[in-house]
């Protein structure tokens, strides 16, 4: 979040208000919504699903960043590896969270 914020406040002031600002919003939400599953059991599951939602959200901005040319190729592939590498700890904590579900735990 932090790289995030530091980069996006470099966009040209016309993205700023735009892309670093959907940016930064889908950053913040995915963040709230790993909180929420951390602290809100019952409803971990929902929460999750969200935050995968979100996640996807940001790798298309990312892309769209990089193709308006506000991201260099090189600080694209930095998030983008980030990124996936979100996907796959969430991915794990979905599964955990399913089957926690599923057993009624």
């Amino acid at each position: 979040m932090v790289w995030v914020l530091q980069h996006t406040a470099r966009f040209p002031k016309n993205q700023r208000f735009l892309m670093a600002r959907r940016m930064e919003d889908a950053f913040l939400d995915f963040m709230e919504r790993l909180n929420e599953a951390a602290g809100i059991k019952r409803e971990e599951v929902k929460f999750l699903s969200e935050g995968d939602c979100l996640l996807s959200n940001l790798k298309l901005y990312n892309r769209l960043c990089r193709d308006l040319k506000l991201l260099s190729f090189r600080q694209y592939e930095y998030l983008a590896r980030e990124l996936d590498e979100i996907g796959r700890l969430l991915g794990g904590w979905m599964k955990a969270a399913n089957r926690r579900s599923r057993s009624g735990e």
